[in-house]
C-alpha cells in the first residue's frame, strides 16, 4: 500500500476531486494498480448518498437492455464483492426486482422482449403471481434476474473510513486557482502529481476545466417510508420503485425534475411521490424521511470521460445518471486503461463528442 503524506510538494500518480461513487471507483482501481493519490472532497454533493443503488440490466419502461448491461454486472458484482472482503461490511444486497404488470398487454409486451438474445438472460419466462399484503396486481409481475442494489450510504461510509485510516482522504474544497498545469505534471498546493481526475457529479458546474460539458443534472426525490402492513420480500418497480429495508421500512423514489438544481426536498416532489405510492400500495403508510439530490445526467444519455482537450493530465469521470452503482467500476477502469495504457474510450463516453464552445 503507498501511503500518501502531505508535505512540500510531496509526489503522487493521481489526485482525485470526488468521493461518490465514482470517485471511490476509481480509487479503488488505483490500489488495485498499486498507484498513489489523495482524494479531495467537501462533501457538498449528495446524489450517491442518495441514490437508490439499485442495479438492474433492464429499462423497465421500454423493457430494452441497459447499455453493455452484461460485463457491466459481471465487473460490478466482483468489484463490490472484494471491496465488502476488504472492509469486512456488506453493502451488496442480492434481491430480485418484480415488474408489476397492469395490462394483459404488458405481459404481452414482456415475452416479447424477453425472446430477444440480449435480455433472455434477465427477464424471466414466467409469470410470478405472488400475493403481498399490501399490493394489488391482478396481472401479476415479471422477475427481473440478476438484480439487487448497493447500500451506498454504508459502501461510502466505510470506504471513506478506510481511505481516511490509510491518509488517502483529504475533506477539503478543491481551490482551481491553485491548480497548476505543465507538460508532464501538475501542482496542487503541496502536491506533485502525475494526473487528477475530476469526479465531482454535479458539482462539475463549477470546474473552469470541464465546465464546458452538458452536465444537466436531474433532480430526484425519495422517501422512507414505514408501512407495517405491507408483506415484501422483493423490489417491486412500476412508476416508482419500492425497496424493503427491513423493520416495515421500505425505500421508495424517484421524481425526475430537468429544472430544479437544488438538493432541498420540495412539496411538489413530496406529493408527486404520494400519489404514486397511492396508485400502487392499498395499505397504510408514514414517511419517515424526505431526501434528494441532483443526479450528473447527460442529454445523450451517455457519461463523460476522457482528457481536457488542452491539458493532457487533467481527466474526467462523470456523467453516471441514474445507474452509477453499475457504471462506476466499469467506468473507472475504462479510464485507468485509457490513461495508463493507451486503450481507446468507446466513443459514446469519450468526452471528444463535445468541443470547447
Amino acid at each position: 500500500m503507498v501511503r500518501v503524506f502531505f508535505s512540500n510538494k510531496m509526489m503522487t500518480d493521481y489526485i482525485i476531486v470526488g468521493s461518490g461513487l465514482a470517485g471511490i471507483a476509481f480509487a479503488e482501481t488505483l490500489l488495485q494498480n498499486n498507484k498513489s493519490f489523495i482524494i479531495f472532497d467537501n462533501k457538498s454533493q449528495s446524489s450517491s448518498s442518495i441514490a437508490a443503488g439499485l442495479y438492474n440490466p433492464v429499462i423497465l419502461k421500454r423493457f430494452s437492455e441497459v447499455w453493455n448491461a452484461k460485463p457491466q454486472l459481471e465487473l460490478a458484482n466482483s468489484f463490490y464483492e472484494e471491496i465488502e472482503k476488504k472492509l469486512n461490511v456488506q453493502f451488496d444486497f442480492k434481491i430480485p426486482i418484480f415488474r408489476k404488470f397492469f395490462s394483459v398487454e404488458e405481459q404481452n409486451n414482456w415475452f416479447t422482449a424477453s425472446d430477444k438474445p440480449n435480455l433472455a438472460p434477465f427477464l424471466s419466462t414466467t409469470i410470478v403471481h405472488k400475493k403481498y399484503n399490501g399490493i394489488d396486481a391482478p396481472f401479476g409481475y415479471g422477475e427481473v434476474m440478476q438484480t439487487g442494489y448497493v447500500d451506498t450510504i454504508a459502501l461510502l461510509t466505510h470506504y471513506h473510513e478506510y481511505l481516511k485510516s490509510i491518509n488517502l482522504l483529504a475533506l477539503d474544497t478543491f481551490d482551481y486557482a491553485k491548480l497548476k498545469t505543465f507538460d508532464d505534471y501538475i501542482e496542487y498546493k503541496n502536491l506533485k502529481s502525475k494526473h487528477i481526475v475530476f469526479a465531482e457529479g454535479f458539482g462539475m458546474h463549477s470546474n473552469p476545466f470541464f465546465n464546458y460539458l452538458p452536465l444537466e443534472g436531474t433532480k430526484g426525490e425519495l422517501f422512507v417510508i414505514r408501512a407495517a402492513d405491507l408483506d415484501l420480500d422483493v423490489i417491486i418497480n412500476t412508476s416508482v420503485f419500492i425497496l424493503p429495508l427491513g423493520d416495515n421500512l421500505f425505500k421508495v423514489g424517484a421524481t425526475y425534475n430537468w429544472q430544479d438544481k437544488t438538493n432541498t426536498p420540495t412539496n411538489d416532489g413530496k406529493y408527486e411521490l404520494i400519489d404514486r405510492i397511492k396508485e400502487i400500495l392499498n395499505c397504510d403508510f408514514e414517511i419517515v424521511e424526505h431526501f434528494a439530490g441532483v443526479r450528473p445526467t447527460v442529454k445523450d444519455r451517455r457519461p463523460l470521460l476522457g482528457t481536457h482537450p488542452k491539458h493532457a493530465n487533467l481527466h474526467i469521470l462523470n456523467g453516471l445518471g441514474t445507474r452509477g452503482v453499475m457504471l462506476a467500476p466499469t467506468l473507472a477502469r475504462a479510464l485507468f486503461d485509457f490513461i495508463e495504457n493507451g486503450i481507446p474510450l468507446d466513443k459514446t463516453i469519450d468526452i471528444k463528442r463535445y468541443v470547447i464552445s
